[in-house]
This record gives C-alpha cells, structure tokens and sequence, in this order.
C-alpha cells in the first residue's frame, strides 16, 4: 500500500514528466504521442517505475529504447523541475502500459 507521500511524488513525476514528453517528445519518439500514464515509486522515495503509452502503437519496442537511452537526459530535466519538492530525483525506469492496447481487443472481440 502506497503511503500518502509516495502517492503525491507520484503525481508530481507523473505531471512533470508528461510536460517533458510534450516539449521533447520529438526527440525521443519520432512522430509518436508518449502519454505517462502512472507512475510507482519506492517506499524510500529512490526507485519509479513509469508507465508509458505511445500512440500509435506500432513499433512500440523501438519508442521504448529511444525513451530508455535518453533517460539520463530526460532524468535530468526532471530534476530541473522538481529540485525545490524534492531533495533526491529518483531513478527512473520506463515501461510499456499496454492496458489500451488490451481494451481495444476486448471491445474488438465483444463487438464481434
């Protein structure tokens, strides 16, 4: 269970980050929309694993990497937003959020 401050570092991350992809979102995914759709972090506050969803969702895998090769990059902007609530940026990692993608083929497989 997330305690109340892991909870508002996640919605703070999650709003920065998702400002970062809006600004540099070409750089890192080439004519692709990067949504940050949540983000989990360690109870120690040093650890978050962000989900992302990038539409459309065609070579998802290569988006992916980019994303993950630029994370230092991307690490440091988020520090840059955030050095004033926080004392220690924490470690990132990205992962594919493919929950649309499932809902798509559920509503594709009852429509049909």
């Amino acid at each position: 269970m997330e305690s109340t401050r892991q909870k508002k570092v996640s919605r703070l991350i999650q709003k920065e980050l998702a400002g970062i992809f809006l600004r540099r979102g070409n750089e890192v995914a080439h004519g692709k929309l990067v949504s940050v759709t949540k983000v989990r972090i360690s109870p120690d506050l040093s650890y978050a694993k962000i989900y992302i969803s990038i539409f459309p969702s065609t070579d998802q895998e290569t988006i992916l990497h980019s994303i993950q090769v630029h994370s230092p990059k991307i690490r440091f902007d988020l520090g840059q937003k955030v050095r004033s609530q926080l004392r220690i940026v924490p470690e990132i990692a990205f992962f594919i959020d493919d929950s649309l993608d499932y809902i798509d083929k559920i509503d594709k497989l009852l429509k049909s």
